[in-house]
């Protein structure tokens, strides 16, 4: 199956107060490299969508594997991203978005979303062994592929996956990467790894 690897790293970092994406890890890799390497290792691929002028992002990410929509949608806020990355990559069988902030979801993870989807799932989404909470990187089929590309301004897909919970295959794990989403030079600094 055509499953796409989507990375949106469109967003303006206001509360990081630079380009978070370009923020490095302990390990020295920038946030939105490893998001990108993992997206690759777990789907095969990854497409991701950067604000217009992002050169150094683009590179980096370039630098991975990684396909780069350079566009001024990213401005308009997460959903308007998603839409634009859907109608880059419509002929899909489905797609696995990613968050370019979230560097730590494991690349078993997202290998198993991915998994979910070609069995069948019209919704995938990795779940906590303790509690059940969704997490990221959520996998859309085909078949949403239209309300996906409605979406617009930043509202991102959660109504879409309300709307089709009925439909939604969890993948249990006990990836803690599911959650740690990093917005703040405070939140990276608490990683201690």
């Amino acid at each position: 199956m055509n499953i796409r690897g989507l990375l949106l790293c469109g967003g303006r970092s206001s509360r990081y107060g630079s380009d978070k994406l370009l923020a490095t890890l302990p390990d020295g890799v920038p946030l939105g490299v490893r998001s990108a390497a993992n997206l690759i290792a777990g789907v095969g691929n990854a497409i991701a969508i950067v604000p217009r002028g992002a050169r150094e992002l683009r590179e980096r990410l370039e630098g991975t594997g990684c396909a780069v929509l350079e566009s001024e949608r990213a401005a308009r806020g997460m959903g308007a991203s998603l839409a634009a990355l859907i109608e880059r990559t419509r002929s899909a069988d489905g797609w696995i978005v990613a968050l370019g902030d979230m560097p730590l979801v494991s690349p078993a993870t997202i290998a198993a979303v991915r998994a979910a989807l070609e069995a069948g799932a019209r919704v995938a989404a990795p779940t906590a062994l303790a509690g059940g909470r969704h997490g990221h990187p959520v996998g859309f089929a085909a078949a949403l592929g239209d309300e996906l590309a409605a979406l617009d301004g930043d509202a991102g897909a959660r109504a879409i996956v309300e709307r089709h919970s009925l439909g939604l295959v969890t993948v249990p794990t006990g990836d803690a990467g599911i959650f740690v989403d990093l917005d703040t030079p405070e939140a990276l600094a608490a990683l201690g790894i």
